[in-house]
This record gives structure tokens, sequence and C-alpha cells, in this order.
């Protein structure tokens, strides 16, 4: 595979495209894919939600996934070089389109920060797995929701919860440097040897799990309500406005697209990768993980008539555990292969979030890799024990207001200040067939504004994703 001379300046790429697709589908691939996806399908009404999940899918994959990794590779760069750069050959201010840049970058920062809260929550959970304490809780809502409540209490404010982090000594803080210490010990391994070599064991581990979990609910007694509520479409359903919003919103940011990860992975990138390729597996593979957990939720909670809330943490750490532990002998096995296998999808969405501000440190203040990610993790580490109480509404904040403006600024570069020949020749890159000629205009008066709806819309609706 070819290297890419500017990236490797500052470090090493990926060494083959399948430990690319492995790598971007583990940024895909998180707690969106387990607690909320499945909860969407089930609020919405199976295919009725499904079907404008995969139009959108569809879309953004083979438009802004493809313009992402294809600027983070022409440019050899994260967010802040990339735009930097496309401003300079657009005729504009390199300065300026830097500065846009450190917005996508500061996004990926707190979102990894938040992110080391709720992986601080799935390695506790994952450990008691392991030791048999989640079976021991049996079907008794008081201790699970108490147990869970202890582990992450909730504040109404960031000073109430930074009054309350330091008043009890933190609730979590254990495991969550735990998070912290295994994101960074990945990290410092380099993006082959560290991101790649991790990706290319975990996501298929992942898969695996899931399958096996999948299967597994076939055979439990009561599960057939849920498979039957999956394939049901309501075409009525189809005219509602919200439905689309949600689907859109679901599937925007389990995509990834907001213009810092999927442009530093494709910074990786050698000259002879198939983009379009890349992202449309990219795309195939997140969906699949998230079609596999709501086929292990969704009949799962119907062996009992749950209904699935609102879905986020309650679901995953509250509701669905009293239902696997009514699955007799099997119960501990399960609850094993499920926190296991979102451990891995968190894992490998957390060095994702961290590996943008990371390189920004190697590229503009020249640091060594080992300082980089050190300088990271220690200010994720400082911040995630303070906020704890707050996790919620930090990660509110930055999906409403700091990803969809990322993604804009990236599209927006790409699409309108890049000069258009550039552009389509940095897709076209290392694909023998023509892009399709719908591509360029498509992103630039579908996606690009779609990108502007979803933050108007995140406003709106208090938040789509």
């Amino acid at each position: 595979m070819a290297e890419n001379s500017k990236t490797l300046e500052k470090q090493d790429g990926f060494k083959s495209q399948w430990g690319f697709i492995m790598a971007a589908v583990g940024s895909c691939v998180g707690m969106a894919n387990v607690w909320r996806f499945p909860m969407l399908v089930s609020r919405y009404g199976g295919l009725t939600f499904l079907i404008p999940y995969f139009i959108f899918a569809f879309i953004i994959s083979q438009s802004g996934m493809m313009e992402e990794f294809s600027l983070g590779r022409w440019s050899g760069f994260g967010p802040v070089g990339s735009f930097g750069k496309a401003m300079e050959n657009g005729g504009r201010s390199k300065k300026i389109g830097e500065l846009i840049g450190s917005v996508p970058v500061f996004a990926s920062l707190c979102l990894g920060t938040g992110y080391a809260v709720i992986m601080g929550w799935v390695f506790y959970y994952a450990k008691m797995a392991l030791t048999g304490e989640l079976v021991a809780m049996g079907q008794d809502m008081n201790v699970i929701g108490s147990t869970f409540g202890a582990v992450a209490p909730e504040a109404a404010t960031l000073p109430e919860a930074i009054k309350m982090t330091f008043a009890t000594g933190g609730a979590n803080n254990f495991w969550i440097i735990v998070a912290i210490a295994v994101s960074f010990l990945i990290m410092i391994l380099g993006v082959s040897g560290g991101i790649e070599a991790s990706c290319k064991v975990m996501i298929p581990a992942l898969y695996v799990l899931f399958i096996i979990l999948a299967a597994v609910m076939i055979f439990i007694p009561g599960t057939g309500d849920g498979y039957r509520y999956i394939f049901t479409l309501d075409p009525k359903g189809l005219l509602n406005p919200e439905v689309w919003v949600f689907a859109f919103g679901q599937c925007f940011f389990s995509l990834s697209v907001a213009g810092s990860g999927s442009v530093i992975y494709g910074s990786y990138l050698g000259k002879d990768v198939k983009i379009r390729q890349s992202a449309a597996l990219c795309a195939v593979f997140d969906t699949s993980a998230a079609l596999l957990a709501m086929l292990i939720i969704i009949p799962a909670m119907a062996t009992v008539g749950a209904d699935l809330g609102n879905g986020g943490p309650g679901l995953l750490f509250i509701y669905i555990l009293p239902v696997f532990n009514s699955m007799g002998g099997i119960s501990r096995i399960i609850g094993i292969f499920f926190y296991v296998a979102v451990l891995f999808a968190g894992i490998s969405s957390i060095i994702n979030l961290f590996e943008t501000p990371v390189a920004m440190l190697q590229e503009k203040l020249h640091m060594k890799r080992l300082t980089a990610t050190a300088v990271i993790h220690i200010f994720g580490l400082v911040v995630s024990l303070i906020i704890q109480p707050w996790t919620s509404q930090w990660m509110d904040m930055v999906s409403i207001y700091l990803c969809p403006l990322g993604a804009f600024t990236a599209g927006f570069m790409f699409f309108w200040v890049m000069k258009k020949d550039t552009a389509i020749e940095a897709v076209q890159l290392g694909s023998e067939k023509p892009i399709m000629k719908w591509f360029y205009s498509f992103g630039k008066y579908v996606f690009v504004p779609l990108c502007l709806l979803c933050f108007v819309l995140g406003i709106g609706f208090g938040g789509i994703s």
C-alpha cells in the first residue's frame, strides 16, 4: 500500500484498507448503536423507522463520509491542517481555515472526555458480568437501579456536579481511570501498531459476540413478539416528519461525520485505497452492528413485555439486566458476551475521538506521539472525573452544538471552498472506476445543507442523536 509521506512525517499510517475500515467502523460503532438505535426502532415501529434510516445511511456514506476521508487523505492532516489547506487551495486565508478547523478538534476532545465517563460505567459492568455480580442482582429493580445510581449520580448543573464530585470523591473514579489508561496504552503504540491492530481484533470480536447473542435470542421463549414488531411497517408512519428527523439524526451521528475522526483517519490512508468502497463498507458494518443490537435487545425486552423507554444509559445498565437475569443458566454468559461486546465498541470509539486532538498537537506543536497522547489523556482524565454527575448534559451540548458544526465546516471546505477539480481528484484517487457523476453536486447542495439542518433541528428538538 502506498504511503502518504506527509502523514508519515508526523507518524505512521494504516497498513491495509481492511485495517482502516475496521478502525473507521470502530469509530462509528458505539453506545448509540446499542442504547439508542433499538429504542428508536421500538418507538417508531420497526421498518417504519428502518426504511428512512437506510436511506440516510446511503446518503451520508456516499457524500459526507467520502468527503471527510478524501479531505484528510488529500491534505495529509487532521481538521486544522486540512481546513487551512482547503482555504489555501480556494484562494482564501490559510490561517482562518486552521482556526475554523479547531472547532471539530475541540468537539472531538469534549466528546472523548464525556465518553471516558461512559466507558468507566461499561468497564465496571463488564467486570460485574465476569464476576457474577450482575446475575446476583436477579430481577430486583431496587438493587439494579440503586447500583447504577451509585455509579452514575446526576447533577442539574455543572457547578453542582463539580461540588458533588469534590464532596464525594467521585462515583466511579477507578474505572474511568482504567478506561483512560486502556485508550492511552493503545494510542501510544501508534496508528498501525495501536489503533489498527486493536481494531482488527476488537471489531470482528464484537460482531462474533453480537451474532451469537442474536442467535441465542431466537431460542428464548417469548421473543417472537419482538421479531414481529421489528418487521412491521406502518405506511402512515412514513408520513410522520418526526420519524425522518430522528432517523436522520441517529444515522448522522452514528456514521461519525463530524469533520474530525474521519478526516484524521483519512489522513493516514495510502493513495491506493478506494474511498467510495471504504465508505460504503463502513456504513454497512455500522448499520449491521446496530441491527444486531436491535435483534438482541428488542426480542429480549419482549419476553417480559417491557418498554425500551427513552433508551440511553438506563436501557443498557438498568432495564435490560432483569431481562438477561431471567434467562436461567445462560444468564451469566449472556451478560458477559453483551458487556464485553459493548466494551469493544466503546474502546474503538474513544481512541478515534482522542486521536484528532493528539494529531493536532503533533501537527501544530510538533510534539512526539507519546507526549501528545499523554497531554490529551491527562486533560481528558481530569475533566471526566470532574463532570461525572453532569455527563448527560455535557454530551448533549457537544452533540447538539459542536458536532454538526464540525460536519458542516468540513463539507463546506470540501464542496464550496476547494476547487472542484481538486475535490473530485481527491475522491477519485485510488479507484479505477470514475466516481459517480452526481457526487459533487449532491454533496454541495444536499449533504452540506443537511449538516446545517442537523444543527438547527438539534436545537429545536433538544437533540436528535
